[in-house]
């Protein structure tokens, strides 16, 4: 009796397991899926919106202060900023932060960003882009579809990372704002 209570269990774990994988292959093979919206403040209290940033490649990023890994990759991504900001490349650190700019304002001034930082105490765009853990990014090509997304933290000036955001910003920026190329 006991062999056939195992038995089943097996071909219902390898059944599960196996509609994971075709599930999983699935999804890679439709390709990279539009990007949800959103609009939110950023600290200076002006309204950010996703879909304004078509033709720009843009990497959101979801974080909180209390997260030792999203500060780890903050230096980073200030570099990837300076790097990148006048070639048709935008950087939207959204925090989901409860207490709002009252904790996300020090945190950002204490660590000189000058990038785009939005607030969302309510964590409606973690909850739209299906985020389970800090830091979670999103690589979003010039068309508004995310062709990467990245959980933990990263290096972000590390050449394979500026190789693959040189390849999407390849060709002239279709709403970037006007400014000398940085060179940094």
């Amino acid at each position: 009796m006991m062999d056939r209570r195992a038995l089943t269990i097996a071909v219902v774990a390898i059944a599960f397991g196996l509609a994971a994988v075709v599930g999983l292959w699935l999804v890679r093979r439709q390709g990279p899926v539009l990007a949800p919206d959103f609009a939110k403040p950023d600290l200076a209290g002006q309204t950010v919106r996703l879909s304004g940033l078509r033709g720009r490649v843009v990497l959101l990023n979801l974080w909180t202060t209390w997260c030792p890994p999203c500060r780890e990759e903050m230096p980073s991504m200030e570099r990837l900023w300076q790097r990148l900001q006048n070639q048709g490349f935008v950087l939207l650190a959204v925090s989901q932060d409860e207490q709002g700019a009252a904790v996300v304002e020090p945190f950002v001034r204490g660590l000189g960003l000058t990038f785009p930082v939005l607030l969302d105490p309510e964590g409606q765009i973690g909850r739209a882009y299906g985020v389970w853990g800090y830091p979670e990014s999103f690589l979003i090509d010039r068309e508004g579809r995310i062709v990467e997304r990245v959980i933990g933290p990263r290096d972000w000036m590390a050449a394979e990372q500026i190789a693959r955001l040189e390849q999407l910003l390849g060709g002239a920026p279709q709403n970037a704002l006007a400014g000398p190329t940085s060179t940094n």
